[in-house]
């Protein structure tokens, strides 16, 4: 895969993330990589997090702004711009 399309796989799902790290130009897309990443695991924390029952219903809000960030990073990666993702882009875990 090149660079624009590991980087759209990497956003769609878990295992499509796990396909473009892999099977993708790593070095090309390691910023979206990263920022698919996180995305994937804000949404396993929020999942998690939205079995407390206080909490659960503004779990669903962040999981909607979660949705949209996630949106927005294909839409940075279909332009191939590498532009962090509102509230999440900060966070780096690949080097």
């Amino acid at each position: 895969m090149d660079r624009k399309a590991t980087g759209i796989v990497s956003y769609l799902t878990i295992v499509g993330w796990f396909v473009a790290y892999f099977a993708g130009d790593r070095d090309g897309a390691k910023f979206h990589l990263n920022q698919g990443l996180v995305v994937h695991l804000t949404f396993i924390v929020l999942a998690i997090m939205g079995r407390i029952p206080i909490i659960g219903w503004f779990v669903w809000i962040l999981r909607i702004v979660a949705f949209f960030c996630g949106v927005l990073g294909v839409v940075y990666a279909f332009q191939d711009q590498d532009k962090e993702i509102p509230l999440l882009g900060i966070i780096k875990l690949l080097k």
